[in-house]
């Protein structure tokens, strides 16, 4: 802390706000995903460094707020109660004055308001501006990225999240993004000052995704219903166009065209509450493509569950359209499992090409076939290498430089 000290005073409380998800909602559920992995980690380290942690969101729980761990709290504030997340932009000012009120009341002043996606900056801006404090933004996923990488039949997303993303990332004082790629798309399409955009990579638990839970795969098998020496595919994502499970299924098809034989493809998800019908659609495509019983629909995991899953996989696939960062590419190098990924976005940086997996351009299922069998085939020589890619990424990393931004902007 004796940096942090010189760099521009002592940095004692911070407020994550999450409006739209609690993070401690299961990733794959409803709207939670990596960004409820990455506050529950980074609140953990930044506690460990001293630094006390509110993380707020939506709900009607006491202002004293749930104790998490060793400096870390719960706060669940009104507004938006029950809403679905098309109306919560309506519920913003609401919301906020509620971390207002908690503010005021819940001990010593934040140092930091860090608000995480679109909504939480909507409605926590103007508490950071009421009460004088600096104001960091994390988007998580950006519309303008989105919105340039829609497939057929895909909505864009809203006029009003744009124009909200750009006030946002023009009105806050740093601007977090994960990858290059969000950071460029931040500069050139939503109109960040580039002075304001810092890079800092998300980090990866790898006492948690280890190769040694390959121990665990007879077990792992048993469960998804997977004979021993059957090559095992994994998707683990929330069941949306955008992360591509369609093109993962025809892609399986393929192979079996291909090789004259299939691996099992194991989907860990569920739908969001904007896509319930598509897990429907891939239950329908799978059947028509002949591969319905070589697809498993298994829900979201909890953690531990889901490391045994990427332990015991051959490959981890990951075809979505657009990634910010790609956390689940990272959990599975972790775990010594190589991934077949998409040439785009922030995969490019999460996925070491040709030493943590694969890179594909483009979308054929053809395509992707051959590269998922190749990888099947010479997964054993890329184990190692993959398991080294992710220990360069450390949530302990991902703090430190998070308090770096924090004590320049009290300076």
């Amino acid at each position: 802390m004796s940096d942090l000290r010189a760099g521009g005073g002592d940095l004692r409380r911070v407020a994550l706000v999450s409006m739209h998800t609690s993070p401690l909602s299961r990733a794959g559920t409803g709207d939670a995903g990596g960004m409820n992995v990455t506050l529950l980690a980074i609140a953990d380290q930044l506690a460990a460094r001293g630094v006390e942690v509110d993380l707020i969101t939506r709900g009607g729980g006491p202002l004293e707020g749930v104790p998490l761990g060793a400096g870390v709290t719960l706060r669940g504030v009104g507004g938006g109660a029950g809403a679905a997340k098309a109306q919560l932009a309506d519920a913003a000012d609401a919301f906020g004055e509620s971390v207002a009120v908690l503010a005021r009341s819940s001990g010593p002043r934040y140092d930091i308001i860090h608000a995480h996606y679109w909504l939480s900056g909507l409605a926590t801006l103007p508490v950071a501006i009421e009460l004088g404090l600096p104001f960091v933004q994390s988007f998580h996923t950006l519309g303008a990225m989105k919105n340039r990488s829609l497939g057929p039949g895909q909505e864009p997303e809203p006029e009003r999240r744009l124009r909200s993303e750009t006030f946002l990332a023009r009105q806050a004082d740093a601007v977090i993004a994960s990858s290059s790629a969000e950071a460029a798309a931040l500069i050139d399409h939503v109109g960040a000052p580039a002075d304001r955009v810092w890079v800092i990579p998300p980090g990866v638990d790898t006492r948690l995704f280890t190769p040694e839970r390959r121990a665990h795969a007879a077990a792992v098998r048993d469960l998804v219903g997977v004979e021993a020496g059957r090559p095992l595919l994994v998707l683990a994502a929330r069941l949306q166009p955008l992360k591509g499970v369609d093109l993962a299924i025809r892609a399986l098809a393929e192979l079996h065209a291909l090789r004259g034989w299939a691996p099992v493809l194991v989907v860990a998800g569920e739908p969001t509450p904007d896509a319930l019908g598509y897990r429907d659609a891939l239950v329908e495509l799978a059947a028509e493509l002949g591969v319905a019983r070589e697809v498993r629909f298994v829900g979201a995991l909890d953690r531990m569950r889901l490391a045994d899953l990427f332990a015991a996989a051959s490959v981890v696939l990951v075809p979505s359209s657009s990634e910010t960062f790609g956390l689940v590419a990272l959990e599975a190098a972790a775990s010594g499992t190589p991934v077949v990924a998409s040439r785009v976005t922030g995969l490019v940086e999460s996925v070491a090409d040709g030493v943590s997996g694969v890179l594909v351009d483009g979308r054929d299922p053809a395509d992707w076939a051959a590269a998922t069998a190749r990888l099947v085939e010479g997964a054993d020589a890329m184990r190692a290498t993959a398991r080294s890619h992710a220990e360069r990424f450390t949530w302990g990393a991902t703090a430190a430089s998070l308090l770096g931004v924090y004590a320049s902007l009290r300076a």
